[in-house]
């Protein structure tokens, strides 16, 4: 009798792929070295403060690791299309659940953990990401029957994709979370290939391009005059025209984008050396969050931005990689659904910190303080890994023959 093995809470699938595994180590034990130091200088005069960041980090990273590999090891597509109503109530609920909690920087977006002599706070917003993905996987991928209404394959999944981005952006008031999870939602609902959505597909295809150009528009010195034409609240439109032109409010809306550039400016190649940043000594706002890369690069200089880039270009490259070698589209819809999770956390925050867009409070995954992005973005990969894995021993090539089968079939009517 074959004996089952137990979870090893440590240890990856063998299939699994070894160098997203690798990039992965590297940007926790980056991300912890350099929380560490950029909470040194807002920890100044509260010694507690940094010991308190850098052992919340630490646990949130260990159980990160853990999910990530529970998910991979555990993760099957069955089981998610038989649970996937539960987690669609689940998430919902999760992401109400912050607005009974006193607003932080003008958003609900955080739900408050009793813990003695410790704030714990987890951000729903970042799981939610997640749920996205695994939806429109559930409910759009590897569809085998015609329906008699097109809108049957997609109600479901862009019912709960928009209540979800409405939850975050409206009702909690975070405009980049919000942002980032209707991007996710988009380019995974454009990547199924049944023909009967194909019209919503280009619909969405257009309005995505028609976004692009807009948001490029009002960027542009031409389109300056507009912003205060835009249905946005006040500190929003602040930090549209600080990109613009960060020296028109210098000590007020450009001031903390201005310190940013001053660290980067002051890093050159090699950095001024680790732990010897002056920028994080002074007032300088999120030095360990939203811009801890301008304290990184300016003590590993532009060295230490290309450990970072190098990660997430390989993990990025590899998910694509599988993405194109998969058949199944709900297999193809995670993988490149991660992917795109975390190029868009990287452009929105390099973005932010260097002016060339606006700030959106956007973390830089795994880098940034903060456990939710760090669960989040860990629990995404053993997903991605779980899809590999799968595919490396076999056990979704099988629906290479079911797709074909399914086109020839939807073809006769």
């Amino acid at each position: 009798m074959r004996r089952k093995r137990m979870f090893n809470p440590i240890r990856m699938p063998y299939s699994s792929d070894k160098v997203i595994n690798f990039c992965i180590t590297v940007l926790v034990f980056f991300g912890l070295i350099m929380i560490t130091s950029a909470s040194m200088g807002i920890a100044v005069g509260d010694n507690p403060y940094l010991i308190k960041t850098v052992i919340k980090q630490i646990i949130f990273s260990i159980g990160g690791y853990i999910a990530m590999v529970f998910m991979a090891k555990q993760f099957k597509f069955h089981i998610l299309k038989r649970d996937v109503m539960l987690l669609i109530i689940v998430t919902g609920i999760l992401l109400l659940v912050p607005l009974a909690f006193d607003a932080v920087s003008g958003a609900k977006a955080w739900i408050r953990l009793p813990f003695p002599g410790i704030e714990v706070t987890i951000q729903p917003s970042e799981f939610a990401k997640i749920s996205i993905i695994c939806i429109i996987a559930a409910y759009m991928g590897d569809l085998t029957s015609y329906f008699d209404r097109p809108t049957d394959i997609v109600k479901v999944p862009i019912t709960a994709s928009l209540f979800y981005v409405f939850l975050v952006i409206v009702l909690q008031g975070d405009f980049g979370s919000g942002a980032v999870m209707f991007a996710i939602a988009a380019i995974c609902f454009l990547i199924p290939k049944h023909p009967q959505i194909k019209k919503y597909q280009v619909i969405l295809f257009g309005f995505i391009l028609l976004g692009i150009v807009s948001v490029l528009f009002v960027l542009s010195p031409v389109g300056e005059g507009l912003v205060e034409l835009l249905p946005l609240q006040r500190f929003q439109k602040n930090r549209i025209l600080s990109s613009i032109n960060p020296f028109v409010d210098r000590y007020d809306t450009g001031y903390q984008l201005i310190n940013g550039l001053i660290s980067f400016a002051s890093g050159g190649f090699w950095g001024v050396g680790f732990g010897n940043s002056v920028r994080k000594y002074t007032n300088f706002p999120a030095a360990n969050t939203d811009f801890i890369l301008a304290i990184v690069v300016e003590e590993l200089g532009f060295f230490g931005f290309l450990i970072i880039f190098g990660c997430y270009f390989f993990i990025i490259i590899r998910l694509f990689k599988y993405a194109f070698l998969i058949k199944s589209e709900k297999g193809q819809i995670v993988l490149v659904g991660t992917a795109m999770y975390i190029l868009i956390h990287f452009v929105l925050n390099v973005g932010g910190v260097t002016g060339l867009i606006p700030l959106t409070g956007v973390p830089l995954l795994m880098i940034s303080a903060g456990g939710s992005s760090t669960m989040s973005m860990m629990m995404a990969i053993g997903l991605s890994q779980a899809v590999i894995s799968q595919y490396n021993t076999g056990l979704l090539k099988w629906l290479k023959l079911l797709q074909e089968n399914m086109v020839l079939e939807i073809s006769k009517h």
